[in-house]
């Protein structure tokens, strides 16, 4: 057994409380340097509310990015019936046009579905 030291519990728990902090740190800091390289980004309140309440991530996206459906088909070479039926819920994508999407709105595909 290696050497040991004795110190007050009060010491310990500080220790411990600093670590905690060190980790939220560092968590802050990889969460900056994502969206200094451009690898994340900030979503408005307001969306990111409607996401959260289970609102169509596709209208979502396409609305945070200032594009219609007319303009996200031209873009993606997905039907604007087709985009208005995924937003609607009224059909599902498959997975090729729900990447034909998310790479014109720049995102993971994930996040669109």
């Amino acid at each position: 057994m290696g050497e040991m030291i004795t110190i007050p519990l009060e010491d310990y728990e500080r220790l411990r409380a600093a670590e905690g902090e060190l980790a939220d740190l560092r968590a802050f800091d990889r969460a900056v340097a994502a969206l200094d390289a451009g690898e994340d980004e900030l979503v408005p309140a307001a969306y990111a509310k409607r996401l959260i309440d289970g609102e169509s991530p596709l209208r979502v996206w396409r609305e945070l990015r200032g594009l219609t459906q007319a303009a996200l088909a031209r873009t993606s070479g997905v039907g604007r019936v087709q985009i208005v039926n995924i937003e609607q819920g009224v059909r599902g994508g498959s997975i090729a046009t729900m990447k034909k999407l998310a790479e014109a709105l720049g995102l993971a595909i994930g996040d669109l579905v």
